[in-house]
């Protein structure tokens, strides 16, 4: 868990460092450079390993005319700021009735897109839009957003950050450049790791770097939440299915039920259904069996494997999605949605 000698995690309008996606950000220098940039450019890749991060990067230099802009430069400050007058970044905002974040991006947002592309540029060069995550615009935001991709206006380079770009109209998708970047290997992963948490252990940063599966968002995240600890007790209880003391299991679910849990109950409503995934993959093909990411986990999987059949894994993933899916739209009590799920892998081993 961090302590208070680590870094936060980057932010990534302030984050000058990337690694692993050195190949993308060349060929869009490139096109830059001989001045066939695209006017659109989908970026598109699993969340938390660097895609908006990238498009910072380009940002700065569109806006400077420099590559590797200095964290000392006055571009950078003002863009980390959110102080250039030439850039504009649209994410959820906050609804002024609830005060609650909005779980989409609305059509004025985008209105307001179109207005700023049509705008001279205030300092002679680029206007620059970065859309995070892109796949968050309702509909009718998305087709405002098709008209400008349309008729796009001259020296505007709109960049839509996409975790799910299949969420994304077809008509969207067709009009911008697509970089697909991959999720990082497992030791850059670690390395990163080291650079925002030095007090971890050699071991720890290992099991968060297989649990986060390639992203350093995710690593950092669940480090954040407490979720290596969380995992192992998580993978202990697996262990003991169908024979669970009522008690042990209790007091595990007694943890989301306090308040203040949030990055837990996000962690292990991930972790959970990401386990019995895991487990499947293993059922399908041993072979391709994940590395065991705490001591004890591949014999659990073997076992719960055998005791309950594919069919039936698969079954119990589906529900846990749809089980955490209803426990946050409806807001359920947190510690019966957790005696629920075990009940249901208890079930699939009779």
């Amino acid at each position: 868990m961090a302590s208070p000698d680590d870094a936060p995690a980057p932010i990534p309008r302030e984050n000058s460092y990337l690694v692993g996606h050195e190949a993308a950000e060349r060929v869009l220098l490139q096109a830059y450079a001989a001045g066939r940039l695209p006017h659109a450019i989908l970026i598109a890749g699993p969340r938390g390993i660097g895609k908006a991060t990238l498009a910072f990067r380009l940002a700065r230099t569109l806006l400077s005319g420099k590559t590797d802009l200095p964290e000392s430069d006055p571009v950078f400050r003002r863009i980390a700021s959110g102080g250039h007058a030439d850039l504009m970044t649209v994410e959820r905002t906050a609804d002024p009735k609830t005060g609650k974040l909005r779980t989409v991006t609305t059509v004025d947002t985008v209105r307001d897109v179109i207005t700023f592309l049509r705008m001279t540029p205030s300092e002679g060069g680029w206007r620059v839009v970065i859309v995070d995550p892109a796949e968050d615009m309702n509909k009718n935001a998305a087709n405002a957003l098709l008209k400008v991709l349309e008729e796009p206006p001259r020296r505007a380079v709109l960049f839509l950050v996409s975790h799910a770009p299949g969420g994304l109209l077809p008509t969207i998708r067709s009009r911008c450049r697509k970089l697909v970047l991959r999720s990082l290997p497992d030791d850059t992963v670690r390395a990163l790791l080291r650079r925002y948490r030095p007090g971890l252990s050699d071991e720890d940063a290992a099991a968060l770097a297989r649990l986060a599966e390639g992203s350093i968002g995710r690593a950092l995240e669940l480090d954040d939440a407490g979720g290596l600890d969380l995992y192992r007790d998580l993978v202990g209880l697996l262990a003991a299915v169908p024979s669970l003391e009522p008690s042990r299991l209790h007091g595990f679910a007694d943890r989301f039920a306090r308040r203040g849990g949030e990055e837990g109950w996000t962690a292990f409503s991930e972790l959970l259904p990401g386990w019995i995934a895991r487990l499947v993959t293993a059922a399908v093909d041993p072979a391709r069996a994940p590395a065991e990411i705490v001591p004890g986990e591949r014999q659990a999987m073997e076992r719960l494997a055998a005791r309950g059949g594919l069919d039936r894994w698969i079954e119990v993933w589906e529900n846990l999605g749809r089980l955490f899916a209803q426990a946050d739209s409806v807001n359920l009590d947190r510690k019966q949605v957790v005696l629920n799920a075990f009940f249901s892998l208890e079930a699939a081993t009779r």
